[in-house]
């Protein structure tokens, strides 16, 4: 983060004067499509910045909490398009905020006046940055409050309507209440008129989480170490001081509870009324809960992620050593983009490997994925963007892992490179002269080690490489359901044809948006009786709303066959406006008045959506869009007379997944159904209407059914999948008229998207023994399948287990499983795949006959045409750019066809060709130089009989040594270094599990940090330790002779029993609210796990009643062991669809009741999402310390020491006084067992 000095040295009064500042706001260059004059404020009350054209209406808002980073200069993309000399900011006067949450983050370009406010606003934006990321729980949950209020009414005036209330509670993941409960509840807190101020507001977000009081029946219990006060009401006095100091010591387990002065300020957070923060505190019902779930009582032990500066003095070879796979690449292997903003986030993340993938480039060294679509990018920006931000996040060794395709000249140009921007950090000597191991991080503080070919080590260089397949490129293939051509990514590998999704154009078709406003619900086409009817409806909509100025429609003009006609509302009458069309260039244009053009009616639409119309008498912004009487009648999707049988047969004529059409329900005229194709099958889901919103599933709302189609046309409706192909009348039937029409398309697009049927359908595995208690309940042992599982509704399936069939058991009690065999079968076909996950079709080219097609054909003039060789009504037809481009396609299927026989001789031929190649290569002597420790081995790799502690060697995660060498393995691990990177077929940049590498001492096990999985949240667990600088020590242990990682799984050293009850604040899938259920799951050595049922309708304060007991996990190996909880939603169709999760190292785990804080996919933090879960952490065969673990036994040990005895404050209970020799009782029992305790080092666990 930006610095304009040492924040120590600032004093109070400068502080707030900056931030006073940064509220008042100033004006700023604000650099996006264009350069605009905004004004740019920090919103304290809702921890926001914000830009504004005008005091009434906000552009943009961004959080606080969301920056990554403030960047000084004009160093991002947004400054790309002013280098043409208009734009005056110097350098020193502009800044970026780089801010989100997921891979690629958003920017914030922004040019100020002068140097002074520049600089004002980078000091000042780190320092509310950081007082934010610090800021207790309850600022926090009020600052979200004010955030919730404001972006409903954005006059900001500190109240809000019943009505605005009612539209935000679903915003918020919560179902509106029935009006009798949402009346009383807004009784309860005072609201009149209609209308709640900031403080109603804020007690009825403290009824609705009250609602979560069943949570405390957990502290009503016989076992529980102090007794709750009143819980009928959130504002009753429940917990007092010296309950929650009891609650502290012998729930939580803190021992600095014992301090009652730490006690009362840890309170004094929690506690909103002044008046109460006294000598003797005490806790309201919801102030409890609030801290329950707050991060000041994190599952986490913060010290885990302190570094220790003592544990960086060993050999590099003892880490494991945070690491990154084409670290450039921002998507997937094939067609994303790269970007050094993509070593930025992996390196300010604590990645301490990068990969720099170097080619060759016009006059400069590149970097890309070769042979591939992705973008290129200058190595020398590359290299610079490393150099600022190589040691932000830690100042140890950073490593660069070279993969190299530049000639010699080129070569030379990277180490002059190197030498030029890195300076002093290179590491181009050894540390030790006549040393005979790696040294440690702590000596190679600050410094930058190259990992590359070194000429001495095998006297050879990296040959240059192949292509994966024979040809491959962009061809435009003719898609029969569409009825044109759609752009693919293409491979010729191994005799087949394979073909990616079809890619969008990179130079965009102005024409393509002009179309844009038939979808609007303001566009009502041509209306009958076009002027009156305009009139009528907006009056009949101005009198159901309340006749807001600027309500509008758009229609097409009555006289004029290419204009159009604005009709608005203004001072109670309907007034109207021609949109002119005019063309220039061959481009249409549109325009009000003829200085302001746009190039689409939807562009001018939108324009003065924001800015005011303009006009002699009067100025006035279009508001609210009155919408089109039942627009789905006049939709080709749309079938207001077809039964359900016909809709699946109409879909099965036409099996493309995508493929939609809309039906009215036989007999009921406010139900509809969406018909669809998703994963080969025909789906049907049901729409109710409701008044005047579409309800799909329970909780997802629209405006009518256009907007619904175009909402999913976005976002996926099922798993993935979009809706793409409407099914019109004219659609069918042509595929009617010709029966081979679907059989084409079934050949060329449908067959490798297919999924076969698993035999049986639906199987499932116990993940526990179930004992029926009922009659029409299955009994099963742990490990039992169960088949032909149909899963109904309230976390009860049905199944077929030992001869029994459809009968009931508990959904969290299973695990679902496929078919084996089809599994298997899967995954060759991905491994032999070249385009992997991306791969949307197969053609068997041997099995057609190929065609150049002279005369062109659906309007191309370049077309090879696939013929099949047994069927002549199936054919594939492809188009190239060029005649010299189809010739090279046309060469390469030509010779799959002609000479099958031969290709064993074509790749002999290749491996002479390559070995050729190897043998002439060379490395510039000027990068050889600069390499000193990590010198890669290609050669016998695989042999661990004579190794130099300088070497390194890759595998692919496939090749790696197998289980008999893994006593080899881990020897050489000890001396010198390893990386292990993902196989090529991995083209849709998924991961691999690092744990088998990580247990066997491979140190960069390298992933796809732009790929949010449960392998990159393990991988961020792991280095969430020692301060997160990407270096941990492996356990002593792993440094041993006698360590064989499979020996250490028979061997049980810890004991979890975890039970989930309850979340808030879970994250939003989409528009719908969430139904959530949450899995745990202990990773390492065993995968056990276990999930919740599934709470319905409810994201913000779902509570988990069952089952009553927690789970028991046990630990074979502490020190790299994670516990992983991951919330779910489960959808209308019954998959799962990821919300959250928190991973965490097993080692750093408190016991008690514990807040889970939740982060998202790439393990940044979500505003006060999070679990409470209880949580008991225990050393296996100390279950005699159980007897420390309740009250009333802790009473009966006290008892016999004759401790003196208080009065309880609640009750007059006698209860005994605060046992200050509790930690003695705990330190003879560690003496007792210390023999055991060093055989592994377990002084950092659990007491």
């Amino acid at each position: 983060m930006a610095r304009s000095g040492p924040q120590g040295e600032m004093t109070e009064y400068r502080k707030i004067v900056i931030k006073r500042d940064l509220e008042m706001g100033v004006v700023m260059t604000v650099f996006r499509q264009k350069a605009e004059r905004l004004t740019v404020q920090v919103i304290m009350e809702t921890r926001q910045v914000a830009w504004t054209r005008t005091a009434d209406k906000t552009d943009g808002v961004l959080d606080l909490s969301e920056i990554r980073e403030v960047r000084p200069g004009r160093n991002s993309k947004d400054f790309e398009r002013f280098k043409d000399g208009k734009d005056k900011h110097n350098d020193n006067t502009c800044f970026t905020i780089f801010y989100g949450s997921q891979f690629v983050l958003n920017t914030l370009s922004l040019g100020a006046d002068s140097v002074d406010e520049a600089q004002k606003w980078l000091t000042g934006l780190e320092l509310l940055r950081e007082e934010t990321l610090a800021a207790p729980t309850p600022v926090l949950i009020e600052s979200w409050l004010r955030k919730q209020m404001y972006s409903v009414n954005q006059t900001k005036k500190n109240s809000l309507s019943v009505k605005e209330l009612k539209a935000l509670l679903p915003l918020l993941n919560y179902k509106v209440p029935c009006s009798r409960t949402l009346k009383d509840k807004l009784q309860e807190v005072g609201v009149k008129k209609d209308r709640l101020d900031f403080e109603q507001f804020h007690k009825f977000y403290n009824l609705m989480m009250f609602e979560q009081n069943e949570i405390l029946d957990e502290f009503k219990r016989e076992a529980c170490s102090f007794i709750l006060g009143n819980t009928d009401k959130p504002d009753a006095s429940a917990v007092l001081l010296h309950d929650f100091q009891r609650f502290l010591i012998y729930d939580q387990k803190e021992p600095w509870a014992n301090d009652l002065n730490q006690v009362r300020e840890l309170m004094t957070i929690f506690i909103d009324d002044t008046m109460r923060k006294t000598n003797d505190p005490e806790f309201t019902v919801s102030e409890f809960l609030s801290f329950l779930f707050s991060k000041e009582n994190s599952i986490w032990d913060e010290k885990f992620s302190e570094i220790n500066n003592l544990d960086m003095n060993n050999p590099l070879s003892h880490y494991w050593i945070s690491s990154s796979h084409n670290t450039y690449l921002t998507g997937d292997q094939l067609l994303s983009e790269s970007s050094t903003e993509a070593y930025v986030r992996c390196l300010r993340w604590g990645c301490r490997c990068v990969e720099l993938d170097c080619w060759e480039g016009p006059g400069e060294p590149i970097i890309y994925h070769g042979w591939t679509r992705t973008t290129k990018i200058k190595f020398e920006d590359v290299v610079k963007a490393i150099n600022d931000h190589a040691f932000v996040a830690s100042d140890f060794p950073l490593i660069l892992s070279i993969e190299e395709h530049c000639p010699i000249e080129q070569q030379r140009q990277m180490a002059r490179i190197f030498k030029d921007v890195f300076g002093d950090k290179l590491l181009a000597e050894p540390v030790e002269q006549l040393a005979e191991q790696l040294p440690s991080p702590m000596q190679l503080r600050g410094k930058i080690i190259l990992k590359h070919k070194k000429v001495n080590m095998e006297g050879g260089a990296t040959a240059k490489d192949f292509r994966k397949g024979q040809k491959q490129g962009d061809l435009d293939i003719w898609d029969p359901v569409d009825q044109r051509w759609n752009r693919h990514y293409c491979v010729i590998s191994d005799d087949k044809l394979y073909y990616a999704e079809e890619c969008e154009e990179e130079d965009e078709d102005p024409r393509k948006y002009q179309d844009l406003h038939c979808s609007e619900p303001w566009f009502h086409g041509r209306i009958q009786e076009g002027r009156l009817m305009a009139e009528r409806l907006i009056h009949d909509y101005c009198a159901e709303t309340g006749g807001q100025d600027g309500t509008f429609l758009v229609r097409q003009s009555d006289r004029y066959v290419t204009d159009f006609t604005l009709s608005f509302w203004r001072t109670g009458r309907v007034q109207h406006c021609r949109i002119r069309s005019s063309t220039d260039g061959g481009h249409a244009y549109f325009f009000l008045t003829p200085n302001l053009h746009f190039p689409s009616v939807y562009s001018l639409i939108e324009h003065y959506r924001e800015n005011p119309l303009r006009c002699q008498d009067f100025e006035l912004r279009l508001t609210e869009a009155v919408p089109k009487p039942d627009p789905h009648l006049q939709e080709r999707w749309f079938y207001s007379n077809l039964s359900r049988g016909q809709a699946e047969d109409y879909l099965l004529r036409i099996p493309r997944d995508g493929a939609f059409l809309i039906r009215q329900r036989e007999g009921e005229p406010d139900s509809f159904a969406i018909t669809f194709r998703g994963d080969g099958k025909v789906k049907h889901c049901r729409i109710q209407k409701e008044g005047s919103v579409y309800l799909l599933g329970t909780t997802t709302e629209f405006e009518s059914l256009v907007e619904l189609v175009n909402y999913f046309k976005k976002k996926p409706l099922y798993r993935k999948i979009k809706l793409r192909y409407p099914v019109t009348p004219e659609l069918v039937e042509r595929f009617s008229a010709n029966e081979n029409c679907s059989s084409i398309y079934m050949e060329t697009y449908v067959k490798p998207n297919e999924i076969e049927p698993s035999l049986p359908q639906n199987t499932v595995r116990a993940l526990y023994s179930y004992q029926a208690k009922r009659p029409d309940e299955l009994s099963f042992t742990k490990g039992a399948m169960i088949h032909n599982v149909s899963k109904e509704v309230d976390g009860w399936w049905k199944g077929d287990y030992g001869g029994r069939l459809q009968l009931f058991f508990p959904a969290n009690y299973v695990e679902e499983v496929s078919n084996s065999a089809q599994t298997d079968a899967k995954a060759q076909e991905m491994e032999d795949n070249p385009l992997g996950e991306l791969c949307k079709g197969i053609v068997e080219i041997s099995m057609y006959n190929i065609q150049n097609m002279k005369n062109g054909k659906y309007r191309k003039p370049h077309v090879l045409t696939l013929q099949h060789k047994e069927q002549d009504s199936v054919q594939f037809d492809l188009a190239a750019g060029s005649l010299e481009e189809l010739f090279e396609w046309y060469q390469v299927a030509w010779d799959v066809t002609q000479r099958e026989m031969s290709k064993q001789y074509h790749r002999e031929q290749e491996i002479k060709q390559q070995e050729e190649v190897e043998k002439k290569a060379e490395v510039a002597m000027e990068m050889s130089d600069l390499v000193v420790y990590c010198q890669p081995r290609s050669k016998e790799k695989d042999r661990f009989d004579n190794y130099n502690y300088k070497e390194v060697r890759s595998f692919m995660e496939n090749k790696i040594p197998g289980k008999s060498r893994t006593k080899e393995f881990l020897c050489y691990n000890r001396k010198a270094l390893s990386r292990i990177y993902p196989k090529n077929q991995r083209v849709e940049s998924s991961n691999f599990d690092p744990y088998p590498l990580w247990e066997v001492g491979c140190h960069m096990v390298a992933l796809n940090y732009q790929t949010a999985d449960k392998y990159t949240q393990l991988n961020s667990a792991l280095f969430s330790l020692n301060g997160n600088s990407g270096y941990v020590l492996q356990p002593e242990m792993m440094r041993s002779d006698g360590y064989d990682p499979h020996q250490e799984k028979k061997k049980v050293k810890y004991s979890i029993r975890v039970k989930v009850i309850a979340a808030r604040h879970l994250p939003k899938p989409g528009r719908s609210i969430a139904s959530p259920f949450v899995e745990v799951e202990l990773c390492g050595h065993s995968e056990e796990k276990f999930k919740t049922i599934v709470y319905r309708d409810n994201g913000l304060n779902p509570v988990w009643k069952a089952p009553a007991e927690p789970v028991e996990f046990s630990v074979f190996e502490p020190e790299l062991s994670f516990l992983r909880f991951v919330v779910n939603e489960e959808d209308m169709f019954s998959d799962p669809n990821f919300l959250a999760q928190a991973t965490l190292p097993v080692k750093g785990i408190r016991s008690g009741y514990r807040s889970v804080p939740l982060k998202n996919g790439y393990n940044e933090k979500l505003d006060l999402a999070a679990l409470l879960v209880y949580i008991n952490v225990q050393q296996a065969g100390r279950a005699e310390e159980e007897l420390y673990s309740s009250s009333s036994q802790l009473r009966k040990k006290q008892a016999e020491h004759s401790e003196p005895f208080l009065y309880d404050t609640h009750s007059n209970l006698q209860r005994v006084a605060l046992p200050h020799p509790h930690g003695q009782l705990v330190r003879e029992s560690s003496e007792r067992h210390r023999s055991k305790e060093k055989k592994i080092n377990n002084s950092k666990f659990y007491t």
